[in-house]
């Protein structure tokens, strides 16, 4: 077997146990995920919201075997397809949260379920999100049923380096294994600004200033650089003498440096932005997204210019220093610039009305002069989140091949009436408002108290 490092293919050390090559074994925790297969179907009659930007009236939407087989309006429905009455709704690509911590910090909310921050060193790279997820938190149904079909999964915003993310898809499940979506790269969370100084420094440990924070984050990439020198070097002479020891954090870092490991940065002020985009220019890195990023309009055109995407909110802010200066219009602002704009949540309530959230930021957006279409706001939650999470040749919008991951609207989604009526993933129904059967509760709150078992 070769395991992929960059664009090369390094052949593992034929010598050495798996789990102690880096490259033995890139997917040591495989996805388990198979997508039932269902008949055809079609969607007819409804308004759709491509996610590429488009908005066809009455149109149809066409999916065979989970993909999309086509979309547009004056289609005929081929015989054999279960057909879908979407006269006076909408139909979106599956809502993709880009910053989610469900399962790692599950409901109910008590210590036992908070598994998001292995706040034990400034450098936790060594940590993957996807060992602390329950796939049983009952936030994952309610999500379901606000159209959210693709999760990405983040370590907490307490270190420098904070560990792997996962993505998955939201299925119900009894393993992660069984979410995760297959091929999905992994990604590194990092935070600047003020939750790692205080973190540590509030423990009489470094870093303790924002300065301190850099100078975490640089002597990481050096340490980084050298260990993939080491087993690049060891494996150039042929395996003689004894391999590097394998260090599992070090090991996400030099994916990083090898392009093979997205980089989702928790930071909020521009001037953090900057310097963030300096160190990556340094080290030969780049950063896929800035998320919460409230000051990201100060500097939308370089963020535009450097491919950065932007993970925020409509309505969150102040509620510590660096977020004080956020603005409903930032998503507007971002994608004016030509930037890529992302809606995002961080809440197990807000990733419910991510929908309502993106309509919040297009109507203040526009309210400021600026013309953000209504195709375009729904790419802030579909589309260009695929993207930051490196997937959006696969899911994100409604083309021929990609995912049949769907929403079926009651209403115009970036309405505060609007309610996901049917949700798919692969084409599989996954929600169905009508349907007793899709809310049903978590098997965790089975016996539980108010709960109707009949459903």
């Amino acid at each position: 077997m070769l395991a992929l490092v960059g664009t090369a293919q390094i052949a593992p050390a034929a010598d050495l146990p798996r789990g102690l090559d880096p490259a033995a074994n890139a997917d040591a925790f495989p996805s388990t995920y198979v997508p039932v297969s269902v008949p055809p179907m079609a969607i007819v009659g409804a308004t759709i919201l491509t996610g590429t930007g488009d908005e066809i009236a009455a149109g149809t939407v066409l999916v065979r075997d989970g993909k999309i087989q086509a979309v547009g309006a004056g289609l005929a429905v081929p015989q054999g397809y279960v057909a879908i009455d979407g006269r006076g709704k909408w139909v979106t690509p599956g809502v993709i949260d880009v910053h989610s911590h469900l399962g790692a910090a599950g409901s109910p909310s008590v210590p036992a379920h908070d598994d998001t921050n292995e706040a034990t060193s400034p450098n936790s790279a060594e940590v993957w999100i996807e060992h602390s997820v329950w796939p049983q938190d009952p936030k994952f149904r309610l999500a379901r049923a606000a159209g959210v079909t693709t999760l990405l999964l983040l370590p907490g915003s307490s270190n420098l380096f904070g560990g792997r993310s996962v993505t998955v898809k939201n299925v119900p499940a009894d393993t992660v294994q069984a979410m995760k979506f297959p091929g999905a790269p992994y990604g590194l969370k990092m935070a600047c600004g003020e939750n790692p100084k205080a973190t540590f420094g509030g423990r009489g440990r470094a870093p303790a200033t924002r300065m301190g924070n850099v100078a975490g984050y640089r002597a990481a990439w050096i340490n980084a650089a050298d260990y993939a020198r080491k087993w690049d070097k060891w494996r150039a002479d042929g395996g003689k003498g004894d391999p590097p020891k394998r260090d599992l954090q070090l090991d996400t870092l030099a994916g990083v440096l090898k392009g093979e490991i997205l980089v989702h940065n928790h930071c909020y002020r521009a001037d953090e932005m900057a310097i963030m985009i300096d160190i990556a220019h340094d080290f030969g890195f780049r950063i896929a997204a800035f998320h919460h990023a409230t000051e990201a309009y100060k500097i939308a055109p370089v963020l535009a210019k450097e491919g950065i995407c932007v993970a925020t909110w409509a309505e969150a802010w102040g509620a510590k220093m660096e977020s004080f200066d956020g603005v409903e219009e930032n998503a507007a602002m971002v994608d004016a610039a030509g930037g890529c704009a992302i809606i995002h949540s961080d809440d197990g309530l807000l990733i419910q009305r991510l929908n309502q959230e993106a309509g919040i930021a297009l109507a203040a957006g526009r309210a400021a002069g600026l013309p953000v279409s209504r195709g375009e706001a729904v790419k802030w939650f579909t589309l260009n989140p695929a993207r930051a999470m490196g997937i959006a040749d696969r899911i994100g919008s409604l083309e021929t091949g990609k995912a049949a991951d769907l929403v079926l609207w009651n209403a115009d989604p970036l309405s505060v009436y609007a309610r996901a009526d049917r949700v798919w993933i692969d084409g599989v129904t996954v929600w169905d408002r009508s349907d007793a059967h899709f809310q049903a509760p978590s098997d965790f709150l089975l016996g539980q108290p108010g709960q109707d078992f009949a459903r």
